[in-house]
C-alpha cells in the first residue's frame, strides 16, 4: 500500500487570489504582464520555454535587461538587480518572495505528466499583495473547491471565431496555420505548401527560442503566408493568424495515441483572429470534417469542467533513498486528485537506486537529495529510457569523486561532439535536443568548476545549431522565388514574357517553362494556382511564338523536315509530331506535338504539310510497294499483289499457295515486272531488303502494331544473325528475314539456298562415288581451302542463259505437285528469279555448268537423292555448321550418316490413313491405286537412270575422295 497524504483544503495557503478565466485571445497573458509590471516586483510561470521567452523580451523592453530575469529549464539569466522573474512553471524559484504572482494555463493541472506542477502552483504559490491564475473556465470549479475566499473574473473572447469546413491545402488561403502532431507531419506539409504556395514557416516544442524566433519573424514579416506547426502553438503564441486547419486530429501525448479533446482543438484554433479581428477554423489534409455538436462547443466556448488534476507529494523525506521512494509515491487524499503517469524522474530515481554502486554512494541524506537532483535532469533527447539513465549515473558516478565536480575533459567532450553544423533538419534538431541537456546541466553550479564558462559554452553551441537548423529549414521549406511572384501578383504589378533563343519563357526573370517546337513545357515546381496565372500572364507571348513556328513549318522544305528512328517527325533539330497507327500500315497518321495554343488554321495547315510529307517518303523510298496497286494484274496475281502489299513486301508462301496455282506465265511475269519474287519458301520484294526501306518497314510495322517501344532495325548487310527474344518473328519477316529457333536468315539468301537444295536432291549438281549404291549429288569441299577457293571461282565464272531460267525455274501448271510441308513446298513450285539476280548455274569440278541431257525430261529425274552440303551453300547464309543444319532441318531435309560421310535427304511424308467405313468404295479405290501404281512403275522402267560421271584423276576431287578412304 502505498502511504496517503494527510493534506485537506484547509490547510492550503489563501491569500487574495484571482482567477481569470476565459478562452484564448481574452488578453489573459497580456493581463499579467501589465500587472506585474505595476508592482517593484513579481514573478509570472509560463506554461512553455517559447512563450517565457517572448514574455521575457516584452518585459525587457519595458523595464530595461538589467531589471528581468529569465528562468526556465536550460536557460538562466539572472541580473544581480532583477526585480521581475519571467520563468516556466517547473523552475519557479519559489524560495524567494515576490508581491505580484501569476501562473498561465492553471488547466494544466489535469495534464498526465506535468500537471502535478501545476496543482502545486495553484496550492503553494503566492504573492504578498496579488496572486492571478489565468486559464480557461474548465478549471472554475477546482480553484473554488481549493482555494474558496478566490474571486473569479470571466472575460470574453475579443473576436469571434467560425467553423469554415474542409479545405485541400493548395486552396488555403494566405496567413494561415496548418496544425500537424509529429515533425513528420509537419516536414511534408511543409514541403507540400513550399511547392504551391512559395514557402512556409516551422514552428514546433524541440526548435529552440532562437529558431522559433527566425522563424516566427519570417511568417510574420509577410516573406511567407503559410504556417505549419505543431499544437505548441496553443499555447499563446501571438501571431497573425487568421485561419487554423487541422491536419489532424490524433495525438500522441506520451503513452498511447488519442483524440484530442474538445477543449484542446478550441486551445489550438483560438490561435486564429487575433485581438479584434475575426477568426476561422477547419480541417485539410484528407481530414474528416468536424462533428456538428464539436464545432458548436467550440464556436461558443463551452467545454466540460475538469474532473481530476494531478498531485505528487513535494514534501520529501530524503533520509534514505527508501523514504524518498515512499514520499515520492505517496497517494492524495483529496478526491479527484490522481498521481502522475510516472514521471520521468520517479522512474529513473527507482532504476538507479537498483544500481549497487549507486547505492553504495547514495547512503546520506546529502547524497540523497544529489541524486534525486541527478535525476531530474530532463530528457530533451527524448531517446530510449536506458540511455538517458546511462548519462544520470555517469554524473552522479562522477559528482562522488574527490572534487565533488564533474571532470572538465569530459563535459568538453561532449560538447564538442554537438559543435558540427551539417546534416540535415533531424541532425541539427538532435543535437539542439542534447545541447538543451548539457545546458541545464551546466546551470547547476554546484556541478562544475567554471559553470558560467560551460553556460556560455552551451549557450553558443545551441545558437550556431539553431542559426544552422534556421537555414536547413528555409531552404527546404521556402523558395523565395515563388513567394517573391505571389507578392507581386497580390500587387497585380506589370509582368512581362521574355522567349529566349533556346525557348527558355521567363515572367519578369522568373523561369516559367521552356518551349520545344510546337510544344510549351511548363515548370513542374509551380503550383497549380501560380502555373495558371502566369501562363495567363505569358499566353499571348508563348502562342505568338507558336503561330509564327507554324507558320514557318507550313512552308519548309523537305530537306528541312527528317523522320527519326522513334517515329518522330524532326524540325529544326526538334521533334513537332509523331506517327500514330492509320488505316493502313503504309498511311500512319501524324499526331503533333504541340500545346493547346496552337490551333484552328494554323493547326490544320501544320497537319497537313506533315502529312504530305510522310506520303511522299513513303511513296519514294518504298516505290515498288506502293506502285503494286496500280500494277495492271488480275485474278490471283492481284491478289498476291495486294497481299504482299499489306504485309510491307514479304510473306510466307504456303499462305499464297491456291493463289500461286492459279497463276500462268504470263502473271509470273507481271508478278517479276513489279518487283515480287515467288521464292521457294517466301513471296518477297528482293529490291526491298536494302537497308533504308528496310528500317522504314521496320518502322511503319512497329507503329501499326501499336508497339510501346520502337525496335531498331536489323543491322544492315547482315545475311544472317540471332533475334531478339522479345521480338515477334512477324517483325523479322517484315525485315526481310526468315527466323529459325534463334536465328534469322535474309530472304534472298534462302531462297537461293532452298533453290540449291533442290537441284542437288534431284541431281543437278556434279556428283560422286555413291554411297550404299545411291548416287551422291555433291562432296563436301569445306574443310579445304584450296578447293573451296576453287569452286567460288568456278561459281563465278559460269551464268545461266535467261532461257536457261526461264525454262527450269518456271514450271508449267500440270507439272506444280502440292508441298510436303509449310515450310518446305514441293520442287514443282519453283520460282521465278528476280531481274537483278542471277541464278547460279551448278557445275562440275572443272567449271563447266552440269545440264541434264536435253533429250532427258526433267520429269524423268530422280527427286530425292542424298547429297552433301558445298562450301557455297555454306557462304550464302554465312552461318555455321550447326546453324546451317537447322535451317536445313526447318527447310525439310533429314540428315543421314555421321561425321564427314553425313548427308541430307528431303523428308518423306507419308499420308494418312483413309476411312475405312464403306468397303465397296475401299475396294474400288484400292483397284484404281493398284492400276496407278502398275503405270507410276512402267514410268520407272521406262525412266533413265543417271549416269555415273567418272572424275578426273588430276581433279583435287579426285585427290580428296582418295583421302577419304583412306
Amino acid at each position: 500500500m502505498r502511504p496517503t497524504s494527510t493534506t485537506s483544503p484547509v490547510n492550503f495557503k489563501t491569500s487574495q487570489v484571482t482567477a481569470v478565466l476565459g478562452p484564448t485571445n481574452t488578453g489573459k497573458t497580456h493581463l499579467a504582464v501589465e500587472r506585474m509590471m505595476g508592482y517593484s516586483d513579481g514573478i509570472i510561470g509560463l506554461p512553455l520555454r517559447l512563450l517565457a521567452r517572448e514574455v521575457y523580451e516584452r518585459v525587457v523592453a519595458v523595464k530595461g535587461a538589467a531589471n528581468v530575469a529569465l528562468v526556465t529549464g536550460e536557460e538562466k539569466i539572472i541580473p544581480p538587480q532583477a526585480a521581475y522573474f519571467v520563468c516556466t512553471v517547473e523552475a519557479m524559484p519559489l524560495d524567494r518572495g515576490f508581491e505580484f504572482l501569476a501562473i498561465d494555463e492553471i488547466q494544466l493541472a489535469e495534464d498526465p505528466e506535468r500537471g502535478h506542477i501545476f496543482t502545486d502552483r495553484l496550492i503553494y504559490a503566492r504573492g504578498r499583495q496579488e496572486t492571478l491564475f489565468l486559464g480557461a473556465e474548465t478549471i472554475r470549479p477546482w480553484i473554488r473547491r481549493l482555494i474558496p475566499d478566490a474571486s473569479f473574473v470571466s472575460r470574453p473572447r475579443f473576436s469571434k471565431l467560425t467553423y469554415r469546413g474542409a479545405k485541400k491545402i493548395s486552396r488555403l488561403r494566405p496567413r494561415t496555420a496548418i496544425v500537424a502532431f509529429s515533425a513528420n507531419d509537419v516536414y511534408a506539409i511543409a514541403e507540400l505548401v513550399r511547392r504551391q504556395r512559395g514557402g512556409a514557416a516551422v514552428v514546433m516544442g524541440s526548435l529552440s527560442p532562437r529558431t522559433r524566433n527566425a522563424q516566427v519573424e519570417l511568417y510574420q514579416s509577410g516573406d511567407v503566408d503559410y504556417l505549419v506547426a505543431t499544437d505548441a502553438i496553443g499555447m499563446g503564441l501571438n501571431m497573425d493568424i487568421d485561419h487554423v486547419a487541422f491536419a489532424g486530429t490524433v495525438k500522441y501525448d506520451g503513452a498511447l495515441s488519442r483524440r484530442l479533446r474538445p477543449a484542446e482543438f478550441a486551445q489550438i484554433a483560438g490561435r486564429a483572429g487575433r485581438h479584434m479581428n475575426n477568426g476561422t477554423f477547419g480541417t485539410t489534409a484528407n481530414v474528416d470534417p468536424l462533428e456538428d455538436e464539436l464545432i458548436e462547443k467550440i464556436e461558443n466556448h463551452e467545454f466540460e469542467p475538469v474532473r481530476n488534476i494531478r498531485w505528487r507529494n513535494q514534501d520529501l523525506n530524503f533520509t534514505t533513498t527508501r523514504d524518498l521512494l515512499r514520499s515520492l509515491e505517496m497517494l492524495p487524499a483529496v478526491d479527484g486528485m490522481v498521481s502522475p503517469r510516472d514521471p520521468d524522474d520517479y522512474t529513473a530515481f527507482k532504476t538507479l537506486i537498483n544500481d549497487e554502486e549507486v547505492r553504495r554512494h547514495s547512503q546520506s541524506t546529502a547524497k540523497v537529495r544529489q541524486l534525486w537532483q541527478v535525476c531530474q535532469v530532463p530528457d530533451f533527447r527524448k531517446t530510449m529510457h536506458d540511455v538517458h539513465v546511462r548519462l544520470l549515473r555517469e554524473i552522479f558516478i562522477h559528482l562522488q569523486g574527490k572534487r565533488g565536480k564533474l571532470p572538465t575533459d569530459w563535459v568538453a567532450g561532449h560538447l564538442k561532439s554537438l559543435e558540427k553544423t551539417d546534416g540535415d533538419i533531424d541532425t541539427l534538431a538532435t543535437r539542439i535536443a542534447h545541447t538543451r541537456t548539457w545546458t541545464y546541466i551546466s546551470h547547476v553550479s554546484d556541478w562544475m568548476d567554471d559553470y558560467k564558462y560551460w553556460q556560455e559554452t552551451a549557450r553558443n553551441i545551441e545558437d550556431k545549431l539553431s542559426d544552422a537548423l534556421h537555414e536547413r529549414l528555409t531552404q527546404r521549406f521556402v523558395d523565395r522565388r515563388t513567394a517573391m511572384l505571389v507578392r507581386k501578383l497580390k500587387d497585380r504589378s506589370q509582368l512581362e514574357a521574355q522567349i529566349s533563343e533556346t525557348g527558355e519563357v521567363h515572367v519578369e526573370g522568373h523561369f516559367l517553362g521552356t518551349l520545344k517546337g510546337l510544344r510549351f513545357n511548363a515548370d513542374t515546381s509551380l503550383n497549380n494556382t501560380e502555373a495558371r496565372t502566369l501562363r495567363n500572364i505569358g499566353n499571348k507571348a508563348v502562342a505568338a511564338e507558336i503561330a509564327m513556328r507554324a507558320s514557318r513549318l507550313a512552308s519548309a522544305q523537305d530537306a528541312e523536315i527528317s523522320l527519326d528512328d522513334q517515329g518522330r517527325l524532326i524540325w529544326q533539330e526538334t521533334p513537332v509530331a509523331s506517327l500514330a497507327k492509320g488505316e493502313t500500315v503504309l498511311k500512319p497518321r501524324v499526331q503533333l506535338l504541340a500545346s493547346e495554343q496552337l490551333n484552328g488554321s494554323a493547326q490544320d495547315a501544320v497537319a497537313k504539310r506533315l502529312n504530305d510529307w510522310v506520303t511522299s517518303q513513303i511513296e519514294s523510298r518504298l516505290k515498288p510497294l506502293v506502285q503494286l496497286e496500280t500494277l495492271p494484274l488480275t485474278g490471283a496475281a492481284r491478289g498476291i499483289a495486294f497481299q504482299v502489299s499489306e504485309n510491307l513486301g514479304a510473306l510466307q508462301r504456303y499462305k499464297l499457295g491456291d493463289q500461286i496455282r492459279l497463276l500462268d506465265k504470263k502473271d509470273y511475269g507481271r508478278l517479276k515486272f513489279g518487283g515480287i519474287r515467288v521464292g521457294y519458301e517466301h513471296v518477297f520484294m528482293p529490291i526491298l531488303l536494302k537497308p533504308d526501306p528496310t528500317a522504314l518497314r521496320c518502322l511503319l510495322w512497329a507503329i501499326y502494331q501499336e508497339r510501346k517501344e520502337i525496335p531498331p532495325a536489323p543491322p544492315a548487310g547482315r545475311v544472317s544473325f540471332e533475334t531478339d527474344s522479345k521480338l515477334p518473328w512477324t517483325y523479322y519477316l517484315t525485315a526481310g528475314y526468315a527466323v529459325f529457333d534463334r536465328l534469322a536468315v535474309r530472304l534472298d539468301m534462302l531462297d537461293r539456298l532452298a533453290g540449291m537444295l533442290r537441284r542437288a536432291s534431284r541431281g543437278l549438281l556434279e556428283t560422286s562415288t555413291p554411297t550404299n549404291n545411291e548416287p551422291v549429288a555433291a562432296v563436301d569441299i569445306t574443310d579445304t581451302a584450296d578447293i573451296a577457293d576453287m569452286a567460288t571461282k568456278a561459281t563465278e565464272a559460269t551464268e545461266a542463259t535467261p532461257a536457261e531460267i526461264v525454262k527450269e525455274a518456271t514450271p508449267s501448271p500440270a507439272e506444280a505437285l502440292p508441298a510436303p510441308s509449310l515450310e518446305a513446298p514441293s520442287q514443282s513450285e519453283a520460282p521465278a528469279p528476280a531481274a537483278d539476280e542471277t541464278v547460279p548455274v551448278d557445275k562440275n569440278v572443272e567449271g563447266k555448268a552440269i545440264t541434264p541431257d536435253k533429250t532427258e525430261k526433267k520429269k524423268d529425274l530422280p527427286r530425292n537423292l542424298p547429297f552433301k552440303p558445298t562450301h557455297e551453300m555454306l557462304s550464302l547464309v554465312g552461318t555455321t555448321r550447326e546453324q546451317f543444319s537447322l535451317i536445313l532441318d526447318k527447310l525439310g531435309y533429314v540428315a543421314e550418316g555421321e561425321g564427314e560421310e553425313i548427308t541430307y535427304r528431303r523428308k518423306s511424308f507419308k499420308k494418312k490413313a483413309r476411312d475405312t467405313k464403306s468397303p465397296k468404295k475401299n475396294n474400288a479405290k484400292a483397284g484404281m491405286t493398284d492400276q496407278k501404281k502398275q503405270k507410276s512403275t512402267r514410268a520407272e522402267q521406262r525412266r533413265p537412270q543417271a549416269k555415273e560421271k567418272a572424275i578426273d584423276p588430276d581433279s583435287p576431287f579426285a585427290i580428296l575422295k582418295t583421302l577419304g578412304k583412306k
